[in-house]
């Protein structure tokens, strides 16, 4: 899978319940099953054109989505901030009770 087809993957994650549940069905299908636009028309019932103007569709909302709202672009930043404090947290000198909470944030977060 290329980096773009990651890309979709993970705001399909963040989006895809905003999606009719037909578009988030062809998307999970594409990108997480890895289908085949054949396939994805067999099992659903339409033309091979009728799945690839579903998939255009719900990546076009989905792409839509992340520009407005930036949740998938915040909780990557989010992830890799706990990270960094949870690497910083276990080079200093801190409170037990302190490490566990540091460690809790760090779990909820990822």
């Amino acid at each position: 899978m290329c980096e773009m087809d990651l890309k979709k993957a993970y705001l399909l994650d963040f989006y895809g319940d905003v999606l009719t549940e037909r578009k988030k069905e062809v998307l999970d299908m594409y990108y997480n099953e890895d289908l085949s636009l054949a396939e994805i028309a067999e099992q659903i019932g339409i033309s091979r054109q009728g799945v690839r103007d579903l998939i255009k569709k719900a990546e076009e909302e989905i792409f839509f989505l992340e520009e407005k709202l930036g949740l998938a672009q915040k909780m990557s930043a989010l992830r890799r901030h706990s990270e960094n404090m949870l690497n910083l947290a276990k080079t200093a000198p801190l409170p037990k009770e302190v490490m566990l909470e540091v460690e809790e944030i760090a779990k909820i977060i990822k």
